[in-house]
């Protein structure tokens, strides 16, 4: 069997110890702890160099995020080929959690084993962890100050902007059948008009998605090709795909260490604090959620949102928002707003802790149970991926998930207008029908400007989404001018 320290690495090439940017050749497969390799694509220090560096460009949602792995560590050090980093990233699409975390999980885990694995996982999400952290704190102290009211209402605008390049970015990849745009719509309507549970809708997605598959298999897109790949051969080449033999034992010893990780500090939490305590419903709320996350962070935010706000009422819904300006600013995995609403939550219901503790308690471990999944789901599942590669009934089941999340990320940029340009919103209900409307005479002018201005911005100026948060924030301080 092979040792899990190193398994799934690739021996490095022998012929290019120190060369990764400019490989001399294709990488030649040696035998694993052989001399100089140590189960290592590259030295593992530099390694870490590299991803520390990732680590900081890593705004723009899951697309920039990829994009900066891509000309990384394809373009420019040439560390894997653009087809091996495809199919990884294609896996990585299968799993529930942010697929650019597990996309860096799954690269280093090929690049040097189990640690690089951990280490690439880590720093993705380590600065903003700590950069989302200091700016909750910022906002639980002077979120009353008129300087911080009108910032923040200069950045929720632009988020709508964001959600809704979000929602035609998804369609346009998505609904290549007019079944798919179907189901999107039975989406968006089953959220937004029956408040059916956002899993239900996954697995229903899924279940069609697997029955288009079964019984109209025309209509399964198939995958293109994968780009060319021009420039020196890489370190991994397309060709040099990992072989390691799967096997239960090996299985066996990951799944237990990922779940005692995941679920020993919950258990931890509900013995210290009780099991009806902020904190351990926050552990075990969000560990569900990280299991439903299929789709990406906005399409799991509406079903966040609901819970949050309307069930657990940690933060408001205009929280919600401002909440999601926040991570939107951060580098990392966008889903790192659950970070923020654990924080409010906790800091308003601390229980024994003082408000302080309590948030910080609630705000890490809430960012434990979201992300460590994603190292679970890679190692445990990436001896398999050949297999799951090449499993059209897995493939069409995901096509009917991402088809359906175009209503679900829709649903939640109808949420973020209501809560945003109006101040005033009420739930109509007759029969199964729950319909939240908002009241006409609460329109936010001052919201409804900055929305168009942002609109313009994403849409016909084509900006980045830093500097439309930008631009949005400093109309929002201008606002203070206004009479």
């Amino acid at each position: 069997m092979t040792d899990p320290q190193t398994q799934g690495a690739i021996p490095a090439n022998p012929a290019s110890p120190a060369g990764p940017a400019t490989p001399a050749g294709p990488a030649t497969p040696t035998t694993p702890g052989g001399p100089g390799t140590s189960g290592d694509v590259i030295p593992f220090r530099q390694a870490v160099r590299a991803w520390f560096g990732i680590s900081l460009q890593t705004f723009g949602g899951p697309a920039g995020q990829i994009a900066v792995m891509q000309r990384t560590l394809v373009e420019e050090k040439r560390w894997i080929g653009q087809q091996r980093f495809n199919h990884a990233l294609n896996y990585c699409m299968l799993l529930p959690g942010p697929e650019a975390q597990q996309l860096a999980i799954y690269v280093g885990w090929l690049l040097n084993g189990t640690r690089g694995g951990l280490v690439a996982g880590t720093l993705f999400v380590l600065p903003g962890m700590l950069a989302l952290l200091a700016l909750s704190a910022v906002y639980v102290i002077w979120q009353e100050t008129s300087l911080v009211v009108a910032l923040f209402a200069g950045i929720a605008p632009a988020v709508l902007a964001i959600v809704a390049q979000a929602v035609i970015r998804v369609a346009k990849r998505s609904l290549t059948h007019p079944v798919y745009v179907a189901l999107a719509v039975a989406a968006f309507a089953a959220l937004a008009l029956f408040a059916v549970p956002f899993p239900v809708v996954v697995a229903v997605a899924a279940l069609v998605g697997w029955a288009i598959h079964r019984f109209r298999p025309a209509l399964v897109k198939k995958g293109g090709g994968h780009g060319a790949d021009d420039g020196p051969a890489p370190l991994i080449s397309d060709d040099a795909l990992h072989h390691a033999t799967p096997s239960w034992r090996s299985a066996g010893k990951i799944l237990a260490v990922g779940l005692a990780a995941w679920w020993l500090p919950v258990a931890a939490v509900a013995l210290l604090t009780g099991t009806d305590s902020v904190f351990t419903t926050q552990g075990l709320f969000f560990s569900g959620t990280a299991l439903v996350t299929f789709g990406g962070a906005y399409a799991v935010l509406a079903f966040v949102a609901q819970q949050a706000v309307q069930t657990y009422g940690w933060l408001s819904p205009g929280e919600m928002v401002r909440g999601l300006a926040l991570a939107e600013s951060t580098p990392g995995p966008l889903i790192m707003v659950v970070q923020f609403v654990a924080f409010l939550g906790a800091f308003r219901d601390p229980g024994p802790l003082t408000p302080w503790a309590g948030a910080l308690l609630g705000a890490l471990l809430t960012t434990w149970v979201t992300f460590v999944p994603c190292f679970l789901f890679i190692f445990l599942g990436a001896p398999y991926i050949e297999r799951l590669r090449h499993n059209a009934a897995i493939s069409a089941a995901l096509t009917g998930i991402t088809a359906a999340v175009v209503g679900v990320i829709a649903n939640l940029a109808v949420y973020f207008a209501q809560h945003t340009l109006f101040d005033v919103t009420h739930v109509w209900s007759w029969g199964p029908l729950h319909v939240q409307v908002p009241e006409v005479g609460s329109l936010d002018l001052l919201a409804l400007a900055i929305t168009a201005a942002a609109l313009v911005m994403t849409f016909v100026l084509r900006w980045p989404m830093l500097r439309i948060l930008g631009v949005c924030a400093l109309l929002g301080i201008a606002s203070l001018l206004l009479p």
